[in-house]
């Protein structure tokens, strides 16, 4: 199949400490990036969603034995510890907010502007409730 898009860049990570410090720098560096495992077709139809809107998703490949709650924690373990004390939109105070997105993690994961924004239902709620475009003009992933 013939992209119209440059290709979206794909990097391959696994649940270790030194990978984790890497999908860490990708989310803080990059607008979009969807992590799921090699192959997975959510991780395409995420992608596929996301390029349709006319952002271009970094796509982040993990080792197929890699835990999404653990990957998750991991990435928010930095935000949380520098936001003792502080309430979230939904009231839940962060290590709680933290520990329910812990339960709730599935692959693909993705990220908007550096945010954890969820699974690919969370992404597909968003674009048909017509909030997706919004988000992604605000982390600069669309230029108009």
């Amino acid at each position: 199949m013939q992209e119209a898009r440059g290709a979206a860049p794909r990097l391959m990570a696994a649940a270790s400490t030194d990978d984790v410090g890497d999908v860490r720098r990708t989310v803080e560096e990059k607008p979009v990036v969807v992590v799921g495992r090699r192959g997975c077709c959510m991780v395409h139809v995420a992608r596929r969603l996301l390029l349709g809107q006319g952002a271009n998703p970094a796509v982040l490949e993990v080792a197929d034995d890699a835990d999404p709650a653990a990957l998750v924690v991991a990435l928010r373990s930095s935000s949380v510890n520098s936001a003792k004390g502080v309430v979230d939109a939904y009231g839940a105070a962060p290590v709680a907010t933290m520990a329910a997105t812990a339960r709730h993690a599935a692959f693909p994961a993705v990220f908007i502007g550096g945010k954890l924004v969820g699974g690919l239902d969370r992404l597909m709620a968003m674009h048909i409730a017509g909030e997706l475009v919004p988000v992604l003009k605000q982390a600069g992933a669309l230029w108009l």
